[in-house]
Formats: structure tokens, sequence, C-alpha cells
């Protein structure tokens, strides 16, 4: 799983160019570890902590590590690069932290909820979405 999540995020950043992400262990510990927080609930409940995260439900067991991200990257859309803002109070913050240009590594987890759904979360060093800052 390590793989394709590492796989996932590489394709997207190779689009712009950007510097392959390295998987870090220590990330996929953390991001392990807070995905069994919320296992019984599944709430989109961001951890605190000075690390970049996306996170992501889906419902039902079957979601891959490549949809979540690409589900993140299709947030390019809601992204004016020009004006360094994400378009009409849309979401687009997921896919800025995946193409940041200076986070050199990722790790993430998935946990099946009690729900039966599914919850992956990514954990990025060092963090992007710095305000004022474009991504790439």
């Amino acid at each position: 799983m390590a793989a394709e999540f590492l796989n996932a995020h590489n394709k997207v950043r190779a689009q712009h160019g950007l510097p392959r992400l390295k998987w870090s262990s220590r990330l996929a510990t953390f991001a392990k570890w807070y995905a069994n927080q919320r296992r019984g609930d599944c709430r989109l409940i961001h951890s605190s902590g000075d690390l970049g995260e996306n996170i992501f439900w889906g419902k039902g067991k079957r979601w891959t590590p490549a949809q979540a991200v690409a589900l993140w990257a299709a947030e390019k859309s809601d992204y004016d690069y020009k004006r360094n803002v994400c378009i009409g109070n849309r979401e687009c913050l997921h896919y800025t932290q995946l193409v940041w240009k200076t986070t050199t590594s990722v790790g993430c987890a998935k946990v099946i909820c009690r729900s039966g759904d599914s919850f992956i979360t990514c954990n990025y060093y060092p963090h992007g979405n710095i305000i004022g800052v474009r991504p790439y």
C-alpha cells in the first residue's frame, strides 16, 4: 500500500516537474495512529501538529490510495495559480499540499471505520499551504 500512495503522489507531482516525494515510515506511523483515532466515527477532523495533512472519507471499504490521491488532485480545477487562491469558496488545499514544492516526504494510512467506510490520511513534511506562498 505504501508504494501505491507514493506512486500516486509522485505521478501528480511529475505533471508540474516537482521533486519526487520519499516515503517516511515515521509519517506513516503517525498517519496510522491518527487514522485509528478516527476508526470509531470516520469524521473528517484534522490531527494537530506541524505536519501537512490530507484526509479522506469514502463510503464503503474499497477505496484505494490512488483514488483518494486522485480526488485530492482533482481540486486543481478549483485553484487559481495566478491569484494563489481557491476559486469561489471551493476546496483546493488538498491539491496544493499534494504539489507543495518544498515538501520532501509523505506517509499515509487507511483504516476501515466501524461504519464499514474508508478513512485515509496522508501526512507531509515539511508542511505546505503557507499563506501568501505559491505551491510551485
